[in-house]
């Protein structure tokens, strides 16, 4: 029986009082609530969490439909009447809330009488009144009765069972058999199994990277559920006797090491897809999640009914998830032996071209471009309704360079697999880098790192902190982004970004452009190839006045520009042309301005109007400058940079001591602040944050 302090009683009572106060006021929400309890907002989110193990929005909604049950059984009011009462403006939100906690509409009350049952049915006899507090019946009543000195040996009360967040991962499957060969085989079943179970929406399931780290720890249940802050976890073991299967999985409660559920399959090999879904199936029972009839039919979905197909299939997955390019290459090798066996296996073919993908990703050639995209087009032909198949296209696309045609796919993916953080790090680095969006960049950053407690090694977990730290500073968060930072450097000290992007975010805490100088110059003597640090270290040298220092580092980046014949940072020739009017240089200035101009023309973010208010502010044409910043000040999800720079900026000198430039970036800057907290507050309330 879960028991609350009397402390702790006694705040939950302060907060329904605080609300029964504001209960007709619909505004009267988390924020509201934290500044009458006299507490800032996260601590408020997490006091409650742990009292009540509801959200805050939840808590405050809860009261209001209790107060709502009250007026119906013994008022006069009708339904409309009573939404408003209580703070719904809308009656049909209001009816819609109603009967999901009731699980009847507001106008049959009267017909369901309340009573404080045992868990045998029956009445209690004189039990006190909680008909308004159902919430906390699970957390106070023990401690109530045990206040009093009341023993009930006849039964338990019944009560509200505080669900725990269905957060599930599968560990890593052991193989039983004395055969290393059939390693590849366990380990399918561990990834169909996994991946059925991100199909379902009512589950948060880590991904397959962070459970492979406990491949072979020793560290009890209870310490690896706390490190991934998850309920549950899945283990699994088994082995190939012959033409069958036999495996054992259990379900374990994280927390306390308590085993909820063990089950033995045996099957031959020829059932395996039966078995795959029949796990995910049993498992998600076990834990009550909620399977909608769209996520039953892709988790029945049988990939293919060729054993053989298969068979090379898993070989082919076992080497992809190995990565590394000699494996990678192996891989498409058995992914093609199984598209021979079976022309119309959607599966392989996406695997195939992820393959290539990871294999091309960072090289300046895309050698398997062409292949990727017949695979993507094979995938999509056979099954469009695959997470994979929608993913895969998404990334042949992110190759060529259509970001547009990449999103509805990416999108569309992650509906039908809402826990792939495969797609959900996509979804991230495309907002951070071809459609800008810091607030979406910061959403899906935080969701990867919800879903990936880190991969194995500390290398790709450095650049995981580097995504987060970075989506962090993109919206305003400076300390939260420079503690993201410092974790990537703390698993990998050789990350040459994160230590890029700590020289800005230092500039942000402090405002010393010399010391963030002084660190891109450590940089640039680390790696002289770097030319981005080049063109920044003219950038910095720019905004300090120092035209002749911005000259000579533009100069060498300019001339890699061109002996490469590289189409790179276009959008930063209005500086370059400036810094070299500056020095004397006006030709070849007005030549980079002109082609910054011709930049804006095809420009297709939030920031185009800015740039054609700097533009013309250069030229001295302030009106037509204004028209283009009123323009931008309509934008959303701006990045911290530029309320960060643009007010420094030397070309604006002249410009911002205009009365109306000050008003209209005075709204720029206020509107990124209230947007910067609106992000949190969403994300604390989502559980995100």
């Amino acid at each position: 029986m879960t028991v609350v302090s009397p402390q702790e009683k006694e705040f939950l009572d302060q907060l329904i009082a605080k609300i029964e106060l504001h209960i007709a006021e619909e505004e009267f929400g988390v924020a509201e609530l934290a500044d009458a309890m006299h507490m800032s907002r996260s601590n408020l989110l997490r006091k409650v969490k742990k009292v009540s193990n509801l959200s805050v929005s939840q808590l405050i909604n809860q009261v209001r439909l209790e107060r709502a049950m009250d007026l119906l059984r013994t008022g006069t009011a009708n339904v409309s009447e009573v939404s408003h009462q209580v703070g719904f403006n809308s009656p049909s939100y209001f009816i819609k809330c109603f009967r999901e906690h009731y699980g009847y509409p507001p106008g049959e009350a009267g017909k369901h009488p309340e009573v404080a049952l045992t868990e045998a049915g029956s009445p209690i006899s004189g039990a006190p009144n909680f008909k308004k507090r159902s919430w906390i019946i699970g957390s106070v009543m023990g401690i109530f009765l045990l206040a009093l000195g009341w023993f009930l040996f006849a039964g338990e009360i019944m009560k509200e069972k505080l669900t725990p967040e269905k957060s599930i991962i599968v560990l890593p499957f052991k193989n039983d058999s004395a055969d290393s060969t059939n390693v590849y085989l366990i380990n399918g079943l561990m990834e169909a199994t996994l991946n059925n179970l991100q199909k379902i929406k009512d589950l948060r399931v880590l991904s397959r990277t962070s459970a492979e780290k406990y491949r072979n720890s020793d560290k009890s249940i209870p310490e690896m559920a706390e490190e991934l802050n998850v309920s549950y976890l899945v283990e699994g073991s088994g082995q190939k006797m012959g033409d069958r299967i036999v495996l054992n999985i259990q379900l374990i409660e994280g927390a306390t090491d308590r085993h909820l559920w063990s089950k033995q399959y045996r099957r031959e090999v020829s059932d395996i897809f039966m078995l795959q879904q029949e796990i995910s199936q049993d498992i998600a029972n076990e834990i009550q999640a909620v399977i909608t009839p769209e996520e039953q039919s892709r988790i029945e979905k049988v990939l293919t009914e060729n054993p053989k197909a298969y068979d090379s299939f898993l070989k082919g997955l076992d080497l992809l998830n190995k990565g590394g390019d000699e494996n990678l290459l192996q891989s498409v090798t058995y992914f093609d032996e199984a598209i021979q066996e079976d022309g119309r296996f959607a599966m392989a073919y996406a695997c195939a071209g992820f393959a290539f993908y990871y294999y091309d990703f960072f090289r300046a050639e895309k050698v398997h471009l062409d292949q990727i995209g017949e695979y993507s087009d094979k995938a999509m032909l056979y099954d469009p309704t695959s997470a994979e198949s929608l993913r895969l296209k998404g990334m042949y696309y992110i190759l060529k360079q259509e970001y547009a045609q990449a999103l509805p796919y990416l999108e569309k993916g992650l509906e039908y697999n809402p826990n792939s953080s495969e797609i959900i790090g996509l979804l991230a680095d495309f907002y951070a880098n071809f459609l800008p969006n810091t607030g979406k960049y910061l959403e899906y950053a935080l969701k990867g790192m919800q879903l990936d407690a880190g991969p194995a090694d500390s290398v790709a977990t450095s650049y995981f902190y580097l995504r987060l730290g970075n989506a962090l500073i993109q919206t305003g968060f400076v300390d939260e982004s420079m503690d993201y930072i410092n974790k990537s450097l703390e698993y990998f000290s050789g990350n040459a970004y994160s230590r890029y992007v700590k020289a800005f975010v230092s500039y942000a805490q402090t405002k010393d452009l010399r010391l963030t100088r002084s660190l891109l110059k450590a940089e640039y003597a680390r790696d002289s190839s770097r030319f981005d640090i080049l063109q920044d270290l003219g950038k910095v040298s720019f905004y300090l006045r120092e035209y002749d220092s911005a000259y000579l580092y533009y100069e060498r980046f300019n001339r890699i520009r061109e002996e490469q014949k590289l189409d790179v940072y276009v959008h930063e020739n209005m500086i370059i042309g400036e810094v070299y009017e500056k020095v004397g240089k006006a030709e070849q200035g007005k030549k980079f301005i002109q082609s910054y101009r011709d930049y804006l023309d095809g420009d297709q973010t939030v920031y185009k109007n800015l740039g054609l208010a700097v533009y013309n502010a250069h030229h001295g044409d302030f009106d037509r400058a204004l028209e283009h910043l009123r323009l931008f000040a309509k934008e959303d999800n701006i990045q911290f940079w530029v309320i960060l720079f643009l007010i420094d900026d030397p070309a604006m000198d002249e410009f911002k001591k205009n009365p109306e430039f000050q008003k209209i970036w005075a709204g720029v800057e206020k509107k990124f602040w209230d947007n910067n907290r609106k992000i949190r507050e969403q994300l604390e309330e989502e559980g995100v944050w």
